[in-house]
């Protein structure tokens, strides 16, 4: 049967308040809470990941860089991006965090199929790819066996600060979005589509509603 999943839908939020309750239900919960998932859109931020190295930020100018916990190196959060974090317990799923990976990867890559478009992986660089151009990112942290942070998915962003810095570690990687790819597909389908997508590639219940969560702005 599948499982239980609380789906909440922040909004556009910034980042440091997300982060902060990301971490505070991670540490909170305990072996009967259920498993959430996150959607948001971020003010803009780049954000660093825990080996991320500074040469890889080339000029951030207005746009705050924060230094998170999550692995991989620099990437930019921005309207127009769905961004998915999964707040799971993969103990109790059984669940190693490269499979994870690999689950999310093949939700968006899904969800590009079912609109024409090949996505594909790349060996040592997690995320998915159409052609030569980055669509999706992936970067996790793992804390007592449950997990944070998740997928960045290009809708129809700016683009234009990824060539600020080396985006995820490669100078010169090429990023795309959706709507230069299939210009019909709106925010709220592609989020749909992307969340239905994760739900059965994990196993949860996919008849979902979407809650609305308020945080507090304060960081």
């Amino acid at each position: 049967m599948p499982l239980p999943l609380t789906i909440r839908n922040l909004g556009r939020q910034p980042y440091l308040p997300v982060w902060e309750s990301m971490r505070a239900f991670t540490d909170d919960r305990d072996e009967s809470t259920p498993d959430e998932l996150w959607l948001v859109e971020h003010e803009p931020v780049f954000t660093q990941g825990l080996a991320g190295k500074p040469e890889h930020v080339l000029n951030p100018g207005h746009i705050p860089v924060v230094q998170t916990d999550r692995g991989g190196q620099v990437t930019y959060h921005g309207p127009g991006q769905v961004v998915v974090y999964p707040l799971l317990d993969l103990d109790r799923r059984g669940l190693g965090v490269r499979c994870l990976v690999d689950k999310l990867e093949q939700a968006a890559i899904d969800v590009l199929a079912d609109l024409g478009q090949i996505g594909q992986r790349r060996e040592g660089a997690p995320g998915v790819y159409v052609a030569d151009a980055k669509i999706a990112s992936i970067g996790l942290k793992v804390r007592r066996g449950r997990t944070y942070h998740g997928l960045a998915f290009n809708v129809d962003m700016d683009l234009s600060p990824f060539a600020l810095i080396n985006p995820c570690g490669f100078a010169g990687q090429a990023m795309t979005r959706l709507e230069d790819l299939v210009p019909t597909v709106s925010m709220a389908a592609a989020r749909h589509s992307l969340v239905t997508a994760i739900c059965k590639c994990l196993g949860y219940d996919a008849n979902w509603q979407l809650e609305q969560e308020a945080l507090s702005q304060e960081a």
